[in-house]
């Protein structure tokens, strides 16, 4: 049996051909098949729950972006007319004006002259009653005489004891005496002197006279009334109207045309159909930089009186090398640190963006001003710009709908 045994064919392992292997348990195979199904809808569930949510947080995100940027209304700015002349505010004062003060006290006693009226220079226009001073000038001549007295009594005692010393007839401590009393007395007529002139001319300022020939056009006091020196108080105010000046800013644009010698024309509200000519006379010679203008004196006869100091006028100048501006609303205009400047919208990568472009301004007609530098006939210019404005930020252009007086 054993022979038989060993003859027989060993397993291998190996099933044999037509045999069928043993299959694993059916418990097995299912229980892989519901995890991976239970992975694949967790993972379904959480995309179906995460997906609208990063849509909505990105829809929000674009939302608020797109109501944060400003709406705001561009317009182009106009093309300015070539300026023939420059047209500028004046300011018309007197040739010579003077305010008119007391040097002394006292009460006035009379004036000549009042508001309106003409008077020539050094004509009398007021006096001063002062006795004080007055009886201080009567003392100070009556101390004169006293020391001329006294002065000439020493020089006689001083020229007699010389000659008697050159007899040895008084000593020479005497004569030394008399000498130095001549030059003490001497000294106090000088002192003397000096007193009655200044009290005279004291005395003298007890009579206002005109400094020059104009008219006056003030009067602040009247008869009885108490003057003092020292209070300040203008009395008279006289002022020469024969030739007035005129002073006007010119923008530093238009400085090189502001020269002595520039023939200007002058327009008063009050006579709208006469036009008054003026030269210009002189200049200040440096631009104002709180302002950056040019201040210029235009000269005006007014032999006539027609035109009175203080008024107002537009001064007509010719312009020969005038710049051709842009005019754009002054309710464009920002006013920061960064100097004068006009926000504009510019195309970005992301869309309509803001630009703040600094400018030079040249005439400046309350409404409208003009822009000489900074600005191109295809800069969009933002209406009233919100105060909160900065470079690059995002801007939504809008329309303005002039039927309901809004936006769209």
């Amino acid at each position: 049996m054993d022979q038989e045994r060993k003859d027989e064919p060993a397993h291998t392992g190996t099933p044999e051909h037509g045999a069928v292997p043993d299959a694993p348990p059916l418990s097995g195979r299912v229980a892989v098949v519901l995890i991976v199904v239970l992975l694949i809808l967790a993972v379904l569930v959480g995309i179906a729950g995460i997906v609208p949510r990063v849509r909505a947080r990105t829809t929000l995100a674009e939302n608020t972006d797109q109501l944060a940027a400003p709406s705001v209304i561009v317009d182009p700015p106009q093309q300015g007319k070539v300026e023939r002349e420059v047209v500028l505010p004046g300011n018309v004062y007197a040739y010579s004006d003077a305010s008119l003060f007391a040097r002394t006290d006292g009460y006035l006693s009379k004036w000549y002259f009042d508001i309106g009226a003409h008077v020539k220079q050094g004509q009398l226009l007021a006096v001063i009653s002062s006795p004080e001073v007055d009886k201080q000038l009567l003392q100070a001549r009556a101390d004169l005489l006293t020391a001329q007295a006294n002065a000439g009594l020493a020089k006689t005692n001083s020229t007699r004891y010389q000659g008697l010393l050159t007899q040895n007839a008084v000593s020479k401590q005497d004569t030394d005496t008399f000498v130095s009393q001549e030059a003490s007395t001497s000294s106090t007529v000088t002192s003397a002197q000096a007193n009655v002139e200044r009290l005279q001319e004291l005395q003298s300022f007890e009579k206002i006279y005109a400094p020059f020939s104009g008219v006056v056009t003030a009067r602040n006091v009247d008869v009885g009334q108490l003057i003092n020196a020292g209070a300040g108080t203008q009395m008279f105010r006289v002022s020469d109207i024969g030739t007035l000046r005129v002073y006007v800013n010119v923008p530093q644009v238009y400085s090189q045309i502001a020269t002595p010698g520039v023939k200007a024309r002058l327009i008063f509200t009050e006579f709208p159909d006469q036009v008054f000519t003026g030269k210009l006379v002189r200049t200040a010679k440096a631009i104002d930089p709180s302002s950056r203008t040019l201040l210029v004196e235009i000269d005006v006869e007014n032999h006539n009186g027609k035109l009175m100091p203080g008024a107002f006028t537009s001064v007509h100048m010719d312009v020969q090398n005038a710049v051709v501006p842009f005019v754009i609303p002054v309710s464009t205009l920002i006013f920061r640190t960064a100097g004068l400047q006009v926000g504009t919208v510019v195309s970005g990568p992301n869309g309509d963006q803001a630009k703040l472009v600094s400018i030079k301004l040249g005439q400046d007609d309350g409404s409208t001003v003009q822009v000489i530098d900074g600005l191109d006939a295809h800069s969009r210019i933002i209406q009233n710009p919100p105060d909160s404005l900065i470079d690059g930020e995002p801007v939504h252009v809008v329309q303005p709908d002039h039927a309901k007086g809004g936006v769209r």
